[in-house]
């Protein structure tokens, strides 16, 4: 009998300091997997050149290794929960693609899990991770592949030119890599690309800290004391780019001065348009004042009482989760990204113009409910961890080691087989060839790390990489 622990490998699309959802999410899904030490759990994140990191990290954080810039990461989780995490870091190299804005990695990325480590591989961001992928196949890899999708890449792109029909090649491209890479996909919420036999399920839990605000306000809500808890009034944060909810909140504030004469809101982010959303905030006859992006649990959110956030472009908003856990009132789209913030006693959702208005001129004049221990916990990485658990089925991976078909499904099941590996070898064929990859998006050179990032990395230097260098490096 084999008792050796179960291995999970965690690769994602983003790392610290970069403070994305795929960067922060997957770091306290590690973190909390290894929590109890009944399974080996092993974190694997993007690492970059010196000239990516440039284009990518903020405040001119940058690395000259990866162990130091996993102290950075293991510090930073070490400081937002209660306990030491017992989780593992590995590195897979990767580049930034700045026309997407995304970081995509190079070579096969499941060469960094030995093959005798791979029982669990979760792809955060499937798609993302897949696109490119050229090498083992990830389902002949792993006992399990599980995806979760982060994204809703469908609502971005239908922005952009020509965005429609865009997405539809977009849609197709990422129910083939996920079929055919993927053995189980959850969807955090309805809001992303639906995709054959997933489920629907928030795997995602708040930063601790952010519960440990709210319990700050509860505790002076019960003090008795005449002490307010919430001083301010109203408030949204993000990424300041217009597809991040700050076009359908100037709009709805546009539209609606009247209805809402003598409110005031504070915006906070930094970004691409940081610059329009300013212009167009003072040309309102409302006071809204625009200030830059930091740190939400900054003390100087903790006295707001009432956090809008009309994104529909999200598929969970971390930043609603987060609201909600400090105990404030949050007026959002009745959409499905918000579906499973309803629940909360909190959430106000709106479905038109007149009930954004309603709606928030309700929640200023409000106190908000105080969270129950058991709402508190469903916003937890505890309850997080407690429902990927109970649909990921990691009870039933040793299973999936080879096992005969029954014979009466023997010929149906081993069509779609046949059909899924053809699949699976024309993408192979396909993302083999530079000319290809670049038609499919990827960036140049991706195929398998460059000189440099092999030396970073401690990997073995392909003979066509030697002498090779980053075109980005103009060094």
């Amino acid at each position: 009998m084999d008792n050796k622990k179960q291995h999970i490998a965690i690769f994602t699309t983003a790392s610290l300091p970069w403070m994305t959802g795929t960067a922060v999410n997957p770091l306290f899904r590690a973190a909390f997997l290894a929590k109890d030490g009944s399974r080996k759990v092993t974190l694997v994140i993007p690492w970059l050149s010196l000239q990516h990191q440039k284009l990518v990290y903020p405040n001119n954080i940058t690395f000259a290794s990866p162990s130091e810039q996993q102290v950075y990461v293991r510090q930073w989780v070490q400081e937002r929960v209660s306990f030491s995490p017992g989780f593992s870091i590995r590195f897979y190299p990767a580049k930034f693609a700045v026309d997407k804005r995304s970081i995509l990695a190079v070579g096969d990325i499941s060469e960094v899990i030995p093959d005798e480590e791979a029982d669990v591989a979760v792809l955060e961001e499937p798609e993302h991770l897949t696109w490119f992928h050229h090498g083992k196949r990830w389902k002949t890899k792993f006992r399990l592949v599980i995806g979760i999708i982060h994204t809703n890449y469908l609502e971005y792109i239908k922005r952009e030119k020509n965005g429609r029909i865009k997405a539809m090649g977009v849609k197709f491209i990422n129910s083939w890599v996920v079929e055919i890479y993927c053995h189980k996909v959850i969807r955090l919420s309805a809001a992303t690309q639906d995709y054959p036999n997933s489920i629907i399920c928030n795997v995602h839990g708040v930063n601790p800290k952010f519960l440990e605000i709210g319990k700050k306000k509860i505790e002076l809500q019960q003090s008795g004391n005449g002490n307010q808890a919430f001083t301010k009034g109203a408030y949204y944060i993000g990424k300041m780019v217009w597809s991040k909810g700050f076009k359908e909140l100037i709009k709805l504030l546009q539209d609606n001065q009247k209805e809402l004469i003598g409110l005031e809101v504070d915006l906070y982010g930094s970004g691409e348009d940081s610059d329009q959303v300013q212009a167009a905030a003072k040309k309102l006859d409302l006071v809204v004042r625009v200030y830059p992006g930091r740190d939400h649990a900054d003390p100087v959110f903790h006295d707001y009482k009432v956090f809008l956030n009309p994104s529909t472009t999200d598929v969970v908003c971390t930043t609603t989760a987060e609201a909600l856990a400090m105990g404030k009132i949050v007026v959002c789209a009745n959409h499905p990204s918000n579906d499973f913030f309803k629940q909360f006693p909190n959430c106000r959702t709106y479905d038109n113009s007149n009930g954004f208005v309603e709606a928030t001129r309700k929640a200023l004049t409000e106190e908000p409910a105080e969270l129950t221990g058991a709402q508190r916990h469903e916003l937890s990485w505890e309850a997080a961890t407690e429902r990927f658990l109970r649909v990921a089925d990691l009870d039933q991976v040793s299973a999936r080691k080879p096992a005969k078909s029954p014979l009466k499904s023997f010929a149906s099941i081993s069509l779609s087989t046949r059909m899924e590996d053809v699949s699976a070898y024309l993408h192979h064929v396909a993302l083999g060839f530079e000319t290809s990859r670049r038609a499919f998006g990827a960036i140049p050179g991706s195929l398998q790390a460059d000189e440099e990032q092999c030396k970073e990395l401690g990997l073995a230097i392909p003979a066509a990489a030697q002498g090779s260098k980053d075109p980005a490096d103009k060094s």
